[in-house]
């Protein structure tokens, strides 16, 4: 097949460049960390025992080789879209649809999933909150809260994200900070290089692989990034350096400060209990929530741009293009996002869908790391910020970490995905009619 160039959007975007390379970082970084590691410590623990804090940096190993496609991929681009540009520039409007629905689907049916755990987190501190009643309250509250908020502005919601990514670091950083303090010398020994001989390694690296994916969510509203090809890599790579650091630290203290960490559920918040009483066990408990909360909030701003970016290409109706005047948003495609994923957490019915959200993500990655070459010939059309070096080198390692990773999804992922593109499909079929 022989590639068209990479092109702007076929509709020209009334949205406003407002997002500053801060603004993109913090939706690459709320994209990784979410509510999965306030308990995967223990999980890491059970599986690899000592090593498990050396597990955290393999993964990240593993995943910079994706994340360096994507980076110089982000430098090609200006238009809203992320993985439907990426993928349709090259492969054609129809693979460019469906690496968008399948983005879109998977991202829905998580911020469904996030939000009823957020809610049901709420009980911990309010256990009127359990109440059936309360609880669709709640999840009105949380789903039409963030949805009027990232409607008004570009730059109250990303406020907003700030405000909350600073509350979701501080009591994972003071954790890092004082646990490692405290770190006997017995448990630096323990840090060497050396898997115990019965770790389970292929378990805890596909286990703690995801604490590093969701970096691509963040890649989609470059047509609202001031500087999208040099913002975009330069995020992407720090919050892989963040996000490797913060979770070697968090590993390694929760090691040192729980002798039992393998056996409870809730490791950062008995962490918590142990180095700062029940005051720190509500502080993490405080935190689990705001990164849940910054998790959403990040999501309801770019997973809308999905639909938005579609209807530009004329692939949806366009009022999911609409971008009323007085915001500057587009307010519909985030108000349909908000009503769906409200109905669904409150519902509860979306839970066999959890199978597509590993296939569904794996795949887009392989789509769009295949487009790379291809978009490589037209460097007089697109120049990008980052080429990087070696070739095909780096594209085809990061291949082959996603095929190892599709070797480990279950029958049931297949099914639902297959089920989720056949849908995509009917909904190309008419569109094209339209």
């Amino acid at each position: 097949m022989t590639p068209t160039p990479p092109s702007d959007p076929a509709t020209p975007e009334p949205l406003a460049r407002q997002l500053t390379g801060l603004g993109v970082w913090l939706l690459v970084i709320n994209g990784i960390i979410g509510a999965g590691i306030f308990g995967m410590p223990s999980e890491a623990a059970r599986l690899a025992g000592g090593f498990s804090p050396w597990v955290f940096v393999i993964c990240a190993a593993l995943m910079l080789p994706v994340m360096l496609c994507f980076a110089e991929l982000a430098s090609r681009f200006d238009g809203t879209g992320g993985p439907v540009r990426y993928v349709g520039s090259v492969f054609g409007q129809f693979a460019g649809f469906q690496a968008g629905w399948a983005f879109y689907v998977a991202r829905l049916t998580a911020f469904s999933a996030n939000a009823a755990l957020l809610v049901g987190a709420v009980g911990y501190f309010w256990p009127a909150a359990d109440d059936p009643r309360m609880r669709l309250v709640l999840l009105l509250f949380v789903c039409g809260g963030l949805t009027a908020l990232t409607v008004t502005g570009t730059r109250r919601a990303m406020g907003s994200l700030g405000v909350v990514t600073v509350l979701k670091f501080l009591p994972l950083v003071a954790l890092v900070t004082y646990g490692l303090i405290r770190l006997p010398a017995e448990m630096i020994d323990g840090l060497k290089i050396a898997a115990p001989a019965d770790a389970d390694l292929g378990a805890v690296v596909l286990l703690v692989f995801y604490a590093f994916v969701g970096f691509e969510s963040g890649l989609v509203p470059a047509g609202e990034a001031r500087n999208p090809r040099r913002d975009m890599p330069r995020a992407l790579l720090w919050a892989i350096g963040v996000a490797a650091l913060l979770y070697f630290g968090l590993q390694t203290a929760s090691l040192a400060t729980l002798p039992g960490l393998a056996e409870t559920s809730r490791p950062l918040v008995e962490v918590g209990g142990a180095l700062f009483g029940p005051p720190g066990a509500m502080v993490m408990m405080a935190g689990m929530l705001a990164s849940v909360g910054g998790n959403l909030a990040g999501a309801l701003f770019s997973t809308p741009r999905i639909t938005y970016a579609l209807a530009l290409e004329g692939q949806l109706p366009a009022w999911f293009a609409r971008v009323p005047a007085r915001f500057g948003t587009p307010a519909v495609s985030i108000m349909v996002f908000g009503a769906v994923a409200f109905l669904l957490a409150a519902a509860g019915s979306f839970v066999w869908l959890a199978g597509l959200s590993v296939l569904t993500r794996v795949l887009i990655y392989v789509g769009c790391i295949a487009a790379l070459p291809a978009l490589r010939r037209y460097p007089a059309q697109q120049t990008p910020v980052l080429r990087l070096p070696g070739g095909l080198v780096i594209p085809a390692i990061a291949v082959l970490v996603c095929l190892a990773l599709l070797t480990q999804v279950r029958p049931m992922g297949y099914v639902a995905t297959g089920a989720m593109l056949a849908v995509g499909t009917v909904l190309y079929a008419l569109a094209r009619r339209r």
